[in-house]
């Protein structure tokens, strides 16, 4: 089974984090061995969602959080077993397999229940002598435990009723114990088979396979008493017995303690801790039993294995970073707050769009680019650089865009301009939604702040979402631990960016960095468009003077 490697961009995915996704799955599984699926840990915006639709090319499917699941853990995949099988077949099956506990299914694979050893040998503990018919034991289930066959009777029928009896001792003594529908284990004189007959024993067992006369098996046949013959003697088909009672009847069923394979570990360690149970039930989405674990399976779990694009910072990675296992990061951003335990590939460069570091990783590999990959690279970079306005687009960002272009075959501004107005059509879209979008969060020191943005070739537009924005920003301040809340109202043709702030030293911040005073929490700032390159790097020196 090959390995499986997660490729995944931040919380907040735009439309380079997601086609670069895309791009570098589709190169690893040219270039490399394993699987490697492309995953987003957001919600996808409308100008991502039209580029995906413009290329014919399916979203990555939601991973929110990359922590262990059970099905990451070794799950003992023995498959369950009828409840109508014998114990001793149960008992022969867990040893064969080395299993201190199994699964009883149906015919659907639908667990009815769990039995280990010890219920095996906690049921040999209590003494009743009525505990075949109990559990409806079926007749052939005896002779086959008892290593016998059924001479006389129905090999289908069940011990139903009566009590197991060895008549081993006096003829009139035993005719007084002897009861209807008795099962009756006698030696081999013929007397007692005739005399438990004629008392209405259910069954006869006979041991040492005495010969059974004709007669016998005649008159047996004529009161409806099932004659088993067996090679043991009466000891021991008094000690094996039992064990030919079907399994559901020692099976636990009540209060089981079972996990899906979705299950996140971290969830079912305390859960497992508390259960003194040694193993646990796994099922599947549809509840149907898969196999088994313990809490010994958690120990030597194996981690996800994720390639990381478009971000190198902890706040803004996908949940449960920290128990995944990280192989390899693409990024253009400054370096952040990443930590891994083993050395990785770390690619990043000074261009305005990971998808342009993609591009240069197809022609190192030599990989001829698809027309589809080719157009989903184009638009990142041109998203990303708007449309090579922003300060962080180079040279290289923009001799990759027109190779790419004409790969895809698209007209870089006619497209980029069907991009930008679909990514500003907000319509139907709640506040939080919007505010969302395009959301990162950032720490610098002991600070922790937010900064969002949207970009618009239209300033009609921008003042509209203004109105909708800032209200919303006392709202989201304060959540996930952020002091003060920045949003960029970005407009592409005049290239300048309204900033509108809430929170903490948030005026003091703008005021250090740009030299502008706010207005009723608002500032214009001109030449202003790239969040990455011009805002951040400013504010962050500024909370940094703000500290000394």
């Amino acid at each position: 089974m090959q390995e499986k490697y997660y490729v995944i961009g931040h919380k907040n995915p735009d439309t380079d984090s997601i086609c670069s996704a895309i791009a570098l799955a589709y190169l690893k599984n040219q270039t490399e061995d394993g699987t490697y699926v492309a995953k987003r840990a957001g919600q996808i915006n409308e100008e991502t969602e039209f580029v995906l639709r413009y290329f014919e090319k399916n979203p990555p499917s939601y991973m929110p959080d990359v922590g262990s699941q059970v099905k990451d853990m070794e799950i003992r995949r023995l498959e369950g077993m009828s409840g109508d099988i014998s114990v001793r077949k149960v008992w022969e099956y867990m040893n064969e397999n080395q299993a201190k506990t199994l699964a009883i299914t149906d015919s659907d694979n639908n667990l009815e229940g769990v039995i280990s050893m010890s219920d095996i040998t906690n049921s040999r503990m209590i003494h009743n002598p009525k505990t075949l018919s109990e559990a409806k034991t079926p007749f052939k289930h005896i002779a086959e435990t008892l290593d016998g066959e059924i001479v006389v009777g129905d090999k289908e029928a069940f011990f139903s009723e009566g009590k197991v009896f060895i008549g081993a001792g006096n003829p009139d003594v035993v005719k007084k114990y002897i009861e209807k529908n008795d099962l009756v284990i006698l030696g081999n004189r013929a007397e007692d088979h005739l005399n438990a007959i004629e008392m209405g024993a259910g069954c006869i067992v006979i041991a040492f396979d005495a010969e059974i006369s004709p007669a016998i098996k005649n008159y047996a046949a004529q009161k409806n008493c099932v004659v088993i013959s067996t090679p043991h003697d009466s000891y021991a088909i008094a000690q094996m017995i039992e064990q030919s009672i079907p399994a559901k009847a020692i099976m636990v069923s009540e209060g089981l303690v079972t996990f899906h394979m979705d299950e996140f570990t971290d969830k079912i360690r305390g859960i497992m801790g508390k259960n003194r149970i040694r193993y646990f039930p796994i099922l599947d989405k549809h509840d149907k039993y898969v196999g088994m674990v313990s809490r010994r399976n958690l120990l030597n779990i194996a981690k996800k294995k994720v390639i990381l694009v478009d971000h190198n910072e902890f706040s803004q990675a996908v949940d449960n970073i920290s128990q995944a296992e990280i192989i390899e990061i693409i990024d253009h951003h400054r370096i952040g707050t990443l930590e891994t335990n083993n050395p990785i590939t770390f690619r990043n460069q000074p261009v305005g769009c990971t998808a342009t570091i993609i591009y240069q990783m197809f022609h190192e590999k030599n990989v001829e680019i698809p027309k589809d990959i080719a157009g989903l690279l184009c638009a990142a970079i041109l998203s990303d650089t708007l449309m090579f306005r922003s300060p962080t687009c180079t040279a290289v960002d923009h001799s990759a865009a027109e190779e790419l272009a004409q790969i895809a075959g698209i007209d870089i501004e006619r497209f980029a301009k069907e991009m930008f107005r679909a990514g500003s059509n907000l319509a139907g879209k709640t506040t939080e939604e919007i505010f969302y979008q395009d959301f990162k969060k950032f720490i610098a020191g002991d600070v922790s702040f937010g900064v969002g943005q949207i970009s618009s070739m239209a300033s009609e537009e921008l003042q509209t979402l203004k109105q909708r924005l800032e209200p919303h920003l006392q709202y989201e301040c304060g959540k996930h631990g952020i002091s003060m809340v920045f949003f960029m109202l970005t407009n592409i043709m005049e290239e300048n960016t309204e900033l509108i702030c809430y929170g903490g030293d948030s005026a003091e911040v703008v005021k250090k960095a740009f030299g502008v005073d706010l207005s009723k929490g608002a500032c214009v700032l001109q030449g202003i468009v790239s969040r990455k390159k011009q805002l951040i790097p400013l504010m962050m020196n500024a909370l940094q003077e703000t500290e000394l």
